[in-house]
């Protein structure tokens, strides 16, 4: 009626449980891992509760698309309490057509059934929706169905799948053997304003709008009088549609929904979760909160700051870190990016045809004379040497030769600290670390001279090797 008028490919708000405009909510979600889990753990009974129109049915129908082979499939969707034949309803469902004529027949028969299947390597799984409906006594007898089993392996798992009364019957002390055995148990809760947001405008994609139909301030109307419960968020939104449809309306906002509420309230069919109060600011006040909370939490939350672990992390990073400044250029000093901006302008002239330009000045050396240094007191107890007066012209070490009282000669070093080395005290091969050229004063040499030409050789061999340094 309405689907040309919106871009609509077919009604997005019927109320027949359809899998394909089933919306996961967290809750939604939830509720199928639970029927999936029961599933795959192979556990004994599941329960699915929820309000009347919270969407069981559509679960359901969802999970039946994702059963394989390898399950033999049984669905109870008409219970009533007159029906206490529990056997020969499982089997009906099964597609066997019972021939029992009395109930142990038909559980005997329902027996035969199970190991059968699970002979040829598939399970059955009894599916009762509606399960509000039976009887303690139907119930007993589907905990009885239960016992049927093979070693580890169940021949028979059961979900359960009904209304909160469900929940109230299973707490009877009559059932307790019952309640016991319940493995998974899920109870499905109505949607949030959020939810119910995301709910109306997923089903409109499904049936293939281009472009939102509804309103905020609509939908948060809906959510208002529905309280969250899906099928009454249908009801209203189809007939919401109808209405904007009638008046040439391409845009639903809170007068259309609040005229549908009101005519839904008049004729009396069916009650919802608020009525049209007689001060119509209050309600729109009340809706234009769920709007603004809504939009809140929808809001990106910006990331919070870390708290520091330190006082050092405290102080703002200005202040702790290192200020790098370039030092001034020395006067008359060229450095590597003189001579790169040299040859980046020499090269540019040449493409260029024009005079090469003066190559930078060279760096100037200043003075390196070794400053006077302060003298040091000796350990054999004679008159200090300086430092600088231990060194020769080449500022390496001054070599001191002299001889004992029996003629013997002696080798020292005199660095002004009044280390002295005598031949007896120098090793036999020193580091290599040490070993370098030295300067010989002319004394040093006349004094050699004196000597045996063995010992004078050895002697400069030995000086070379312990006071070289590298230049």
């Amino acid at each position: 009626m309405y689907e040309v008028f919106f871009g609509l490919k077919e009604k997005p708000f019927s109320l027949l449980p359809d899998p394909d405009f089933l919306f996961l909510s967290s809750k939604h979600a939830l509720a199928l891992s639970m029927l999936e889990y029961s599933l795959a753990g192979q556990a004994g009974f599941c329960v699915i509760s929820g309000e009347i129109g919270s969407g069981k049915t559509t679960l359901i129908r969802a999970l039946l698309r994702k059963i394989g082979r390898d399950i033999s499939l049984g669905l109870i969707s008409n219970t009533h309490s007159t029906h206490t034949d529990i056997a020969g309803w499982a089997l009906t469902s099964f597609g066997h057509r019972p021939t029992g004529q009395t109930t142990a027949d038909r559980y005997q028969e329902l027996m035969h059934y199970l190991i059968g299947e699970y002979g040829a390597g598939r399970r059955c799984v009894l599916i009762v929706d509606e399960a509000q409906n039976l009887t303690i006594e139907a119930l007993e007898e589907l905990r009885l169905l239960s016992n049927i089993n093979s070693g580890k392996d169940l021949l028979l798992q059961i979900i359960l799948v009904g209304q909160p009364e469900l929940l109230h019957k299973l707490k009877s002390p009559e059932l307790c053997q019952f309640a016991q055995r319940i493995s998974v148990s899920y109870h499905l809760a109505s949607l949030g304003s959020e939810e119910t947001y995301k709910y109306v405008q997923y089903r409109l994609q499904v049936a293939g709008a281009e472009k939102p139909i509804f309103t905020p301030m609509a939908i948060a109307g809906v959510h208002y009088f529905s309280g969250g419960v899906p099928r009454l968020i249908n009801s209203i939104c189809d007939m919401a549609l109808v209405y904007a449809f009638a008046d040439g309306k391409a845009e639903i906002d809170l007068d259309t929904i609040f005229r549908v509420v009101s005519d839904r309230q008049s004729s009396g069919v069916a009650a919802l979760s608020q009525t049209v109060p007689a001060d119509i600011a209050m309600a729109v006040a009340e809706i234009a909160k769920l709007v603004s909370v809504s939009a809140e939490r929808a809001a990106p939350k910006p990331a919070p700051s870390p708290a520091p672990s330190s006082a050092a992390d405290s102080i703002p990073a200005a202040r702790v870190e290192p200020v790098l400044r370039k030092e001034p250029k020395a006067a008359g000093r060229t450095t590597r990016a003189d001579h790169a901006d040299h040859a980046r302008a020499a090269q540019h002239a040449t493409l260029n045809g024009a005079a090469r330009p003066a190559a930078p000045a060279k760096q100037q050396t200043g003075d390196r004379r070794e400053p006077k240094l302060q003298k040091a007191p000796r350990r054999d107890g004679a008159a200090p040497v300086a430092q600088n007066e231990a060194l020769g012209p080449d500022g390496l070490p001054r070599l001191v030769v002299t001889r004992n009282a029996d003629g013997r000669l002696l080798k020292r070093q005199e660095n002004g600290t009044g280390d002295r080395r005598t031949a007896a005290d120098v090793p036999d091969r020193e580091p290599a670390e040490k070993r370098g050229r030295i300067q010989l004063t002319e004394e040093d040499y006349r004094l050699a001279e004196k000597s045996d030409e063995a010992e004078a050789a050895r002697l400069r061999s030995w000086f070379r090797r312990t006071f070289m340094r590298s230049s």
